[in-house]
């Protein structure tokens, strides 16, 4: 065996030893450590036991000194809420005290602004009361002026020469009113009078209305109204020219004006005698005025920018009536003059006399069932044209008429202005001058638009029903809408007119004097069944 392995075993003998040693001094050792432990373990419980019992106490302390802040806290807030309460209740009181100072001010304050308010509206409605005051007591100055001039002017009249007994018949038919009336023969122009020579002969005004039968001559001699039906061309209308110059339709003058223009409306004007003095023997004639290049649809149906004197408007209804002679009117001067007055014409209406006279049926149809109908005596053969509108700072009322239609034989004009004045009170004064002359108009034709112009009669009851345009004013004075149709005929949309319901005329009218043909007869109900009996039992 080598010297290597010999060491290599000695040694682990070693170890094994060694091991062994060890072993024995822990197992030695050991019961001490476990008494030291268990010495340790019961000093370690004893402390924990203290430090629970301290604990125990701490936490006890610590609770009850929760408990006091608590305590404390809530009496705090209880203080806290206290106090909050008492200076609510001092600022409540306080603000009461001020509230109460605050409403009486507010108070006070609505009472002034209120009487400064009722003060207001009362300066203003009196203020209003005042402006209103004086615009009637200016009106009232102006109507008195107008009526003051009518008066003053009435009385400077020239009547040498005048049918006094026609010059009072027209004066007390004018009455009240502010304005002229003239009353001419219409085959002569011997002027029988002329009230309030200064507004009749030297003043002019606006035609209003009168202008439409100017509008009306010219349309139909250029062919733009029917002659037959009175109808427009290629236009629609709700009337034809016979109720438009009845009923003053503003629309359908317009719509003829627009087709004829300015300038044949200013030559017609013309031939009628507008825009020149008539030549009447007085000084200081006006000459009117002609609405030269005024393209406004108003100059045919209101005649703006026209002027005429009431003389005018006599001489026109005599022109348009008496053949188409424009005579040459004149006061009888000298004892010849006056037992035999020779007429004279100064031109005469250069057109056929059937294009003239075609607007005669609308004249007869205004005073005897439109615009001038009121008072007027349908049996005298009344034909004229009424006019109303504003000129010169008030309302004027034109009536342009002559009588008997069939061979006129007077041509009575009547002007009048005021602000309640309308055509249909100028035709009123017309009409009571031709009823006072009543016994000098004879009748020759009365059927005339019948016999010459081929209309048939008018229900005039019914015609007076349907309303109408009785102020011929400013009221309805724009053309209606108009459309075009594919075929380039242009038409005119409007309102339906009013139109009556046609009630059943009874075949058998009871009059007073209506007696029974027959004995009447009485039937008891016992003859009544007697003869049902016999009925039936002899059925035929």
């Amino acid at each position: 065996m080598s010297l290597r392995k010999v060491a290599f075993r000695s040694l682990v003998s070693c170890l094994a030893a060694l091991v062994l040693l060890s072993g024995a001094v822990l197992a030695q050792k050991k019961p001490k450590a476990s008494s030291k432990s268990k010495a340790s373990t019961a000093k370690s419980s004893k402390t924990a036991s203290k430090s629970s019992r301290v604990s125990k106490k701490d936490s006890k302390a610590s609770k009850q000194k929760a408990t006091a802040k608590k305590d404390d806290k809530k009496s705090k807030n209880k203080r806290d809420k206290a106090s909050a309460k008492r200076d609510r209740d001092d600022d409540r009181a306080s603000s009461k005290k001020g509230s109460k100072a605050d409403r009486k001010r507010e108070s006070a304050e609505r009472r002034r602004r209120e009487a400064e308010r009722r003060a207001a509206e009362l300066a203003e409605r009196r203020r209003r009361e005042a402006a209103a005051r004086e615009a009637r007591e200016r009106k009232l100055a102006f109507e008195r002026g107008l009526r003051t001039e009518t008066v003053a002017n009435i009385a400077a009249d020239n009547t040498d020469g005048e049918d006094l007994n026609v010059r009072r018949i027209a004066v007390n038919a004018l009455g009240g009113h502010a304005g002229s009336v003239v009353v001419m023969e219409a085959q002569t122009g011997k002027v029988l009078t002329i009230v309030n020579q200064d507004w009749a002969v030297r003043s002019s005004i606006k035609p209003c209305s009168t202008i439409k039968l100017v509008t009306g001559v010219a349309g139909i001699n250029e062919g733009i109204i029917d002659k037959t039906d009175g109808s427009i061309e290629n236009v629609t209308t709700r009337r034809q020219l016979d109720d438009a110059v009845a009923y003053s339709d503003n629309g359908y003058f317009q719509r003829v004006g627009k087709i004829l223009g300015n300038e044949k409306m200013i030559e017609y004007a013309r031939d009628l005698g507008l825009g020149q003095p008539t030549g009447i023997n007085l000084e200081g004639e006006t000459a009117g005025r002609l609405a030269i290049g005024n393209n406004n649809a108003r100059i045919y149906s209101h005649g703006d920018d026209f002027e005429v004197s009431t003389l005018q408007l006599a001489v026109m209804a005599s022109a348009i009536t008496n053949g188409g002679h424009r005579v040459l009117p004149r006061v009888p001067r000298t004892s010849v003059e006056k037992a035999r007055f020779q007429p004279f014409y100064k031109a005469n209406v250069d057109l056929p006399q059937t294009n003239v006279r075609r607007i005669i049926p609308g004249m007869m149809g205004a005073a005897e069932y439109g615009t001038a109908r009121r008072g007027m005596d349908q049996d005298l053969g009344v034909a004229g044209k009424t006019g109303s509108c504003i000129d010169k700072g008030s309302w004027v009322g034109l009536f342009t008429s002559v009588a008997p239609i069939e061979r006129p034989k007077y041509a009575i004009a009547v002007i009048t202005r005021g602000q309640s004045e309308r055509g249909r009170y100028a035709a009123g004064i017309a009409a009571q001058i031709y009823h006072a002359l009543a016994g000098t108009i004879t009748r020759t034709d009365r059927n005339l638009a019948q016999t010459e112009f081929h209309i048939l009669p008018k229900n005039v009851a019914a015609a007076k029903k349907v309303v109408i345009n009785d102020d011929d004013s400013d009221d309805s004075d724009s053309l209606d809408t108009m459309q075009t149709q594919p075929d380039g005929r242009n038409v005119i949309i409007v309102g339906n007119a009013e139109r009556e319901s046609a009630k059943p005329e009874k075949l058998v009218k009871r009059t007073g004097d209506s007696k029974p043909l027959f004995a009447p007869v009485i039937i008891t109900p016992e003859e009544a069944a007697k003869q049902k009996r016999e009925r039936l039992a002899n059925p035929q």
